[in-house]
């Protein structure tokens, strides 16, 4: 799996010009048909069909589907509602409110705070981490009142620092888009961990 932009067309192109490269051994991608099409469902409603391209390394023969930023692994809502989500619940709501005013079910956005919550503290230290290597010299956020809180307010400090570090080349993704990027769509995996890639912004 490798987190690339949101245009499509732009990925195409990236591929063509062998930008892209293989999250494990460095070779150059190509294009190897498509994933299984699935239905995403962005903020008001909107729903969108994707059906991401899948890709093979020329030198290690491994394949990749290129999941776009605005997209979680295994979530049917996309990372800015789910980052919505995490950023109202950080302010002091609670799921149902929160699943109120998302129009999302309680028991789903629910699933998304326990997890969210549970993985607060390795969240908050791999983006302030982040936040470090983008900024020589960060403000690094004042602590939030709850360890959800603080993780959040890590991924928005991140995301500024790396909209200062690389101009309108990050500006083009929200935050919680750029968390996904640099988690490879896994900001809501399972484990105690948080591993950040995709960190020299390919998007």
């Amino acid at each position: 799996m490798l987190t690339v932009g949101n245009d499509a067309a732009v990925v195409e192109r990236q591929l063509q010009e062998g930008v892209l490269a293989c999250p494990g051994c460095g070779g150059r991608l190509r294009r190897w048909g498509h994933g299984r099409q699935r239905v995403i469902r962005a903020r008001d409603g909107i729903k969108c069909r994707l059906r991401p391209r899948r890709s093979i390394c020329a030198g290690c023969g491994r394949t990749h589907v290129l999941l776009p930023a605005g997209c979680l692994l295994r979530r049917a809502d996309s990372a800015g509602v789910i980052g919505q989500a995490l950023a109202l619940a950080a302010a002091g709501l609670g799921h149902r409110t929160v699943a109120e005013r998302l129009g999302r079910p309680a028991a789903t956005v629910r699933g998304w705070l326990r997890r969210a919550i549970a993985r607060a503290g390795p969240l908050r230290s791999a983006f302030t981490a982040l936040l470090c290597g983008l900024d020589p010299d960060p403000l690094l956020p004042a602590p939030a009142g709850s360890p959800l809180a603080d993780a959040v307010a890590a991924v928005v400090a991140a995301a500024g620092a790396a909209v200062r570090r690389w101009g309108t080349a990050a500006s083009v993704l929200s935050p919680w888009e750029l968390a996904s990027a640099v988690t490879g769509g896994a900001l809501l995996a399972p484990g105690m961990t948080v591993e950040l890639a995709n960190t020299s912004c390919p998007w």
